[in-house]
């Protein structure tokens, strides 16, 4: 309290002093003028009760806080009247305090003299203090060394304990980026990429205030693209692995699609059997015979040797999961759509290199087989992908690669098989193209507009036929030897009557050594006609066609075979320059005997295809044309060849046309002319009447016609009579020849009248020589008319 008053007097001092006195007597002023009203005293008692308060306040408030307080007297009018209230508290508190150190003077006095008595022992307890404190200091030093070592244990304990809890924050972190590493490392990448929207998504933001996260941060999109290069890169091995591998898919797919067709062949002939209803289409062996193409073997079903091993399937080849590993990652990624455009514009690439075929693919049957395994591998695998690979492709997608697999591969095919030349090879390859056919077929493609392609390279395998035929034809023709075959024993006879239909009672009778009318070209031809029909069956099988189609097929390929190839077969070697009458003669016998069997040929394709012959749609045969129109070509090169063979002896003829007198016979050349032309119609004898007859009769009258012509030469000016009667004797020769009958079968004289218009003019030229057996009555030269 004197500390506050102290202070408070040296404030007023210093802040207020020099106004104290003018402040008082305007305070009495004014205490004088309040005398004279009550107002006066009540504001008086107010100030006097503020300022009571005011030195309350100072009393009891700090010294540092009465600045407020002294600034409110300050701000007031009362400074002189608050003075004087201060000084006299400040007396006040003065007094009391004078009382109270007087009052308690002896006691001070007393606690001195206590205290100097003390000073000794306070001397002695310091020294002892002094002492303690420093063995104290001492002591402590070591305490405060293990202090400071537990401290720091202390705080390192604290670390090792913050640690421990932020690295079981970041341990996981890190051992998931660890697992990350290693499967990338180990290409399990869509594992890895799980774990990396785990590694982003969870843990990493439990940590993220570590520097090392945020390199994890900033790696996650590198790792993400590294994952989608790799897996690109292992979907570009994939596709790389089945190019290379379709061939070998396809080839299986065809193998186990052939095996399933041979248990199902097997299990349906079975049932048949089992049933009793034996199919009749094939015919016995006794109506068949041996047939080379029968015996060809396609070159694809081989299999004997397959059923020990079962052929691997598609999966085992190739490794469909780098493919599915992708197509999920992608989907993680949310690129799936990329993916799919990717793998579909890859696979179309990949499909049009496929579907080019090498270029000597129709060389051999096994080109074409390599080309078929490639494309049936190529769809084997999208089949595959589309079962199993949850959208990757549609089946939009596949239809439109199979149909630009089936216009591309139908081009080829088209385009390659106009090469071949080779039936067999055709037949292999019909063969084939069926086999690829159901192949296909058994993964849903549909392939009808396989089998119509096959229709039109029937039409080509028919012309290659045909032009083998020929080739056929002509060497049985070329080496025939146009002479009725001899047969000497039974075997030999039933042997050429089993290969050609022949029926002659006649011949039946006679003794061994035995002729057949025709040369051996005849059951030659028509074995070959039947191999050639037997070719077209075989051809025709599998191709999902009626009876009825096979039947007209067949009838229409060998009407080609009769009409065209075996007609000019026929043709050319009559129109040979070398061809003689004899085998002339034998090629009419022999086409007749051919047409004849035409009957037989139709009851033989009849029995193969078991159509009736009466069905509407049946075509029949045209053989019966082809061979009339080879016998009546034969017949006009008779005709030819006779009046050919008359001109060669003519031309020996040397008339002298001047001479006096005759040979008084026939000149040598009409005699061997004559005693050729009766050897020749003997060997007519086997021809039909008026084959012979009309031979006979032209030859008669060409020979005629050509006397005629030499009597009347431009370069005959005269004859004489000696030289009429020579050829008179001629003449008499040819008459005498018409009246031996060399042809059987005229009636009368009529073989005669066709030397009657020569007799008519050598009349006219000398009526006088002698005619039929009358003597001339002298002849002169006379000249021609």
């Amino acid at each position: 309290m004197g500390g506050a008053n102290t202070a408070i007097r040296r404030l007023y001092r210093e802040g207020v002093g020099g106004s104290r006195f003018s402040r008082r007597g305007q305070a009495t002023c004014e205490s004088g003028r309040g005398f004279g009203g009550q107002s006066a005293d009540m504001a008086e008692l107010e100030t006097a009760s503020e300022h009571e308060r005011i030195l309350r306040e100072i009393e009891t408030t700090e010294t540092a806080c009465i600045g407020p307080t002294l600034r409110s007297v300050y701000d007031g009018e009362e400074h002189g009247y608050f003075m004087e209230k201060l000084e006299l508290r400040i007396r006040n508190h003065d007094r009391e305090i004078e009382k109270m150190c007087n009052f308690h003077y002896q006691g001070f006095v007393d606690s001195i003299n206590e205290l100097l008595k003390v000073r000794g022992e306070a001397e002695k307890l310091k020294n002892q203090v002094t002492d303690t404190n420093r063995r104290l200091q001492n002591d402590g030093s070591e305490l405060l060394s293990s202090m400071k070592e537990l401290q720091q244990c202390r705080v390192q304990q604290r670390n090792i304990t913050a640690t421990v809890e932020k690295l079981n924050l970041c341990l996981p972190v890190l051992e998931m980026y660890s697992k990350l590493r290693v499967q990338m490392k180990t290409k399990r990448h869509y594992p890895a990429l799980k774990m990396l929207d785990q590694l982003e998504h969870t843990y990493l933001p439990q940590v993220s205030h570590y520097r090392f996260c945020q390199v994890m941060v900033d790696n996650i999109p590198k790792l993400r693209e590294e994952i989608r290069e790799v897996s690109m890169s292992d979907l570009k091995d994939f596709l790389e692995s089945i190019r290379k591998h379709s061939q070998r898919i396809g080839e299986n797919a065809m193998k186990q699609a052939q095996q399933q067709r041979t248990l199902d062949n097997l299990l349906s002939l079975q049932t048949k059997s089992g049933l009793g209803k034996r199919s009749k289409k094939c015919p016995s062996p006794e109506v068949n015979g041996t047939s080379p193409m029968s015996e060809q073997d396609s070159g694809i079903l081989d299999l004997e040797d397959e059923e020990e091993e079962e052929a691997p399937g598609t999966q085992d080849l190739v490794d469909f999961s780098p493919v599915y590993r992708c197509l999920h990652i992608y989907t993680v990624l949310g690129s799936r759509e990329v993916f799919e455009n990717y793998y579909r514009k890859q696979r179309r690439k990949q499909a049009r290199l496929v579907l080019q075929p090498p270029s000597n693919m129709h060389e051999t049957l096994d080109g074409y087989r390599k080309y078929f395994h490639q494309i049936v591998g190529f769809f084997v695998v999208e089949d595959h992908i589309l079962h199993t690979a949850f959208g990757l492709v549609n089946r939009a997608y596949i239809d439109e690669l199979w149909d630009l697999a089936l216009s591309k591969t139908m081009a080829a095919l088209r385009t390659h098989s106009s090469y071949c030349s080779d039936p067999n090879l055709m037949l292999d390859l019909k063969n084939l193209i069926v086999h690829f056919a159901d192949t296909l077929q058994g993964y849903g493609f549909p392939v009808n507009q396989l089998f119509d392609m096959l229709l039109e390279i029937r039409d080509l395998y028919s012309e290659i036929l045909l032009k083998k035929w020929a080739q056929v034809f002509r060497n049985i023709l070329d080496g025939d030897n146009y002479s009725p075959i001899p047969v000497d024993d039974e075997v030999t006879y039933r042997k050429i009557m089993g290969q050609f239909p022949f029926q002659d009672a006649d011949l039946e009778k006679q003794p061994f050594p035995r002729k057949f009318p025709f040369s051996e070209f005849v059951p030659k031809v028509y074995s070959q006609i039947k191999e050639f029909i037997y070719a077209c069956l075989k051809f025709s099988e599998d191709l999902h066609l009626s009876s009825t189609e096979v039947d007209d097929m067949i009838r229409k390929s060998t009407n080609l075979l009769l009409t065209r190839t075996l007609s000019n077969c026929l043709q050319n070697v009559i129109k040979r320059k070398n061809v003689g009458l004899t085998e002339l003669v034998q090629i009419i016998i022999n086409t007749t005997h051919l047409e004849i069997s035409c009957k037989f040929l139709e009851e033989f394709i009849t029995n193969i295809t078991n159509v009736l012959p009466d069905t509407v749609h049946t075509s029949k045969l045209y053989g019966l044309t082809t061979f009339k129109d080879a016998r009546q070509a034969a017949e006009e090169e008779i005709y030819t060849n006779l009046n050919q063979k008359i001109d060669q002896f003519l031309q020996l003829a040397d008339y002298d046309w001047v001479t006096t007198e005759s040979s008084n016979q026939a000149s040598d050349y009409l005699v061997d002319l004559v005693a050729f032309l009766n050897n020749t119609f003997a060997v007519f004898t086997h021809l039909p009447g008026k084959v012979a007859q009309t031979a006979c009769m032209s030859a008669c009258k060409h020979l005629a016609t050509s006397l005629t012509q030499l009597l009347l030469e431009a370069e005959v000016k005269q004859i004489t009579i000696g030289a009429l009667q020579q050829f008179n004797l001629d003449v008499k020769e040819c008459e005498r020849f018409a009246r031996s009958g060399p042809v059987p079968g005229f009636q009368g004289e009529t073989l005669q009248l066709a030397f009657i218009d020569l007799r008519q003019d050598c009349q006219v030229g000398s009526p006088a020589c002698a005619v039929d057996g009358h003597q001339s009555r002298g002849c002169h030269k006379a000249p021609l008319p």
